[in-house]
């Protein structure tokens, strides 16, 4: 990587340092990074570490998985409009967590925490395959590919809704406040659930970053490279479900950081995965916390659901890419 790719890294790095620190201290209760050290404020201090501080941080790994998994769609389908929401992949997510919190099953208390990950796990994937194979059908363009996606988030959305009809009154606002996206459940159990998913899985799509850079240039070349193609497509496939699942299962649908922050880091850092992966994990991690952290100060008390904040960001960001298109085939 170039001086410029890496200084800009680093400043990115230096950026979410920053708004972690700030961000600790805002919300309806100003808690001060000082409290740590400070004597007398025993329960603000306990306030600030298992409420404030594990919401930063999952906001932080959230955003980081939504914006890699964009990163990894966007890659292998080498197309700037890939994006998990967009295609289908949180909305089979979705589906599957729905169908978990309208017919729950008694598992051991470790297992609880997996489980939802688990089943959005496989609708994840199981969107994922489908759109794979359709992409790779002779003459699937760009129309298609959204056609697709389409097709899947409204039959995803109507089974959703036919779940939302017959569950009770407690599992259908939990799944009204669950589909807008909200970071409000953060607790150390969950963060590190999703952390013990999240970290191996971005690894593996680091180690991946040649092989991907390779696959732009078509399954044909990559292969004559060196690149076992099936089996990095089928890799990255399952890492980016994964990714998403483990999301979604947690904080629910958050919309557009996969389409916004991995297209934004190919116009500001280049084609290069080993800087667009690194990138994409850094800024989605910094919008992420930003958007959070407004929603839960500019209403407060009372918190508005992120998802509601990145879907305002995304939306006309996703306008511009239709219309800066250039021909059906992008």
């Amino acid at each position: 990587m170039s001086r410029r790719i890496s200084c800009s890294l680093w400043a990115l790095a230096f950026m979410l340092v920053v708004a972690t620190i700030l961000a600790t201290g805002f919300g309806a209760l100003r808690l001060p990074v000082s409290l740590l050290w400070r004597d007398g404020d025993e329960a603000l201090r306990q306030i600030w570490l298992t409420i404030r501080l594990p919401r930063v941080l999952l906001a932080l790994i959230i955003g980081g998985a939504l914006a890699l998994a964009g990163c990894v769609m966007q890659g292998l389908f080498r197309n700037p409009l890939a994006d998990p929401g967009l295609l289908g992949i949180s909305s089979g997510a979705a589906c599957a967590v729905a169908l978990w919190v309208v017919l729950p099953v008694s598992l051991p208390a470790l297992l609880m925490l997996y489980a939802p990950m688990l089943a959005a796990f496989i609708g994840a994937l199981a969107a994922t395959v489908v759109i794979f194979i359709l992409s790779q059908q002779r003459g699937g363009s760009l129309s298609r590919l959204l056609l697709v996606g389409i097709a899947i988030n409204a039959l995803c959305g109507a089974a959703v809704g036919v779940l939302s009809w017959v569950s009770n009154d407690a599992q259908l606002r939990q799944l009204s406040l669950w589909g807008m996206g909200s970071l409000g459940t953060a607790q150390w159990p969950t963060l590190l659930a999703v952390t013990s998913l999240t970290i191996p899985t971005v690894l593996t799509i680091w180690r991946l970053a040649p092989a991907l850079n390779l696959l732009q240039l078509g399954e044909e070349d990559a292969h004559y490279l060196g690149v076992d193609v099936r089996s990095v497509q089928r890799i990255l496939l399952l890492c980016s479900a994964l990714l998403v699942a483990s999301a979604i299962a947690v904080t629910g649908v958050i919309g557009f950081i996969g389409l916004v922050i991995p297209h934004l880091m190919r116009m500001w850092l280049g084609s290069d995965h080993r800087a667009v992966i690194p990138g994409s994990v850094l800024a989605g991690a910094f919008l992420l916390l930003v958007a959070d952290t407004l929603a839960r100060t500019a209403v407060a008390p009372a918190e508005m659901p992120v998802g509601l904040l990145t879907s305002l960001l995304g939306a006309p960001w996703f306008l511009w890419l239709i219309f800066r298109q250039r021909g059906p085939h992008g």
